[in-house]
């Protein structure tokens, strides 16, 4: 039994298979065979370029009209205020937080008024105690006038002298004078007071007008004061409040298109954040001042629909809309594409259409430009995915990678 084991191994050393360098020769060869694999996977995938796609917009607008001209801007506030106090001092409370809806009048914070209270109180006092002197002198000035009547009746019978009764009436001027200057140290502590009440009323923040809060600038403890003061460690300002019924949108539209837009004339809104949502709006102003460096022109645009989606800085895309015309009136031809997606191919005006993973060359026929988008009058349907800016190596049928996808 031993030496059958033995002969055995023997056999499993020096036997007829293969030998084990042959094996791990095999086993390294198919490691080299898929790195090799995975590496020109990759390098193919590498030369893919990634393209950024929009698709193919047909022309004319929910609002009735045909758009002439498209711009872009954002939704600005036309009331906006930051609050602040009219004194300096500390705040004690602070009443909102941001996204607050708030009413007018509505108290927003509090400022320490230990000091201002006492002087409201004081000056009150001071009211109360001019308002008793004029009572008093008041009193005396009565007194005085009846003594005036008995010295005139006993002057008429012969029974006092008529000195006596000069002097009663001396005394009552004398009363009148004091009861008019008591009433008017009377007026003076009343200004005092008033004045005192207005300087106790700074102490308290309220909102000027009805909106939401955007900005919480100041805490409970913080110093606050109308000026600023150096250093970093007095705040200017509690919050800033915003009207959101004063939502507008301020476009910048190119100077030798700014002929296109009129006073009143239709539009609509579509926001960066709901491209699929589209807004009534229309032309407010065209702001008579042009931007020397952009070489455009502002444009005040009234959104017609109030919704709380709607909030300040928004991106936004205007499309300005020719008046609605009487009757069926057959849309434009052609469709809106973005000016960078039609590229010339072999002197040919292409734009390059997403099918798959494959970019097919379409030959387009352009017609007369829409602001910043191309009109593609033949070759493209609404709706079709298109490559902006496709690099110049891409060929028809070329593979591509997908990044994003334009609005």
């Amino acid at each position: 039994m031993k030496e059958l084991r033995i002969q055995g191994t023997e056999r499993d050393d020096h036997g007829g298979g293969p030998p084990r360098w042959v094996w791990i020769l095999v086993a390294v060869i198919v490691v080299l065979a898929l790195l090799a694999g995975g590496g020109w996977w990759w390098w193919r995938q590498s030369q893919v370029p990634e393209v950024e796609t929009a698709n193919a917009q047909a022309r004319g607008g929910a609002g009735g009209g045909n758009a002439v001209l498209q711009a872009t801007g954002y939704v600005t506030a036309r009331r906006s205020a930051t609050v602040s106090t009219q004194i300096t001092g500390t705040l004690t409370e602070v009443l909102f937080e941001e996204g607050d809806r708030i009413a007018k009048g509505q108290v927003l914070a509090r400022l320490e008024d230990a000091a201002l209270r006492a002087s409201l109180a004081m000056a009150q006092a001071n009211v109360k105690s001019a308002q008793a002197n004029v009572v008093a002198t008041q009193a005396q000035l009565a007194q005085a006038q009846s003594d005036l009547r008995r010295q005139d009746e006993l002057s008429a019978s012969g029974m006092t002298t008529k000195q006596a009764a000069e002097q009663a009436r001396t005394a009552v001027n004398a009363y009148t004078a004091q009861v008019e200057a008591r009433r008017r140290e009377a007026d003076a502590a009343m200004a005092q007071a008033a004045q005192a009440q207005v300087n106790f009323d700074y102490t308290i923040v309220k909102a000027p007008f009805a909106g939401v809060i955007t900005a919480k600038a100041a805490q409970v403890g913080e110093i606050v004061s109308p000026l600023s003061a150096g250093g970093g460690f007095t705040r200017t300002g509690v919050g800033t409040i915003v009207d959101m019924d004063s939502l507008e949108i301020d476009v910048d539209v190119n100077e030798a298109y700014i002929g296109q837009v009129k006073g009143d004339m239709p539009a609509e809104a579509v926001l960066d954040a709901y491209p699929d949502w589209r807004i009534p709006a229309h032309v407010i102003a065209v702001v008579p001042s042009a931007d020397r460096g952009k070489a455009t022109v502002k444009v005040r645009v009234a959104l017609e629909q109030k919704d709380q989606r709607v909030v300040p800085d928004m991106g936004v895309r205007v499309s300005f809309l020719a008046p609605k015309q009487t009757g069926q009136v057959a849309p434009p031809p052609g469709v809106l594409v973005p000016k960078s997606a039609v590229v010339t191919r072999d002197g040919a005006e292409v734009v390059f259409v997403v099918v798959g993973q494959n970019a097919a060359a379409r030959k387009v026929k352009q017609g007369t430009p829409v602001g910043a988008q191309a009109v593609v009058l033949d070759g493209l349907k609404p709706g079709e995915p298109i490559v902006v800016n496709p690099p110049e190596d891409l060929k028809d049928g070329g593979q591509i990678r997908l990044v994003a996808s334009g609005k």
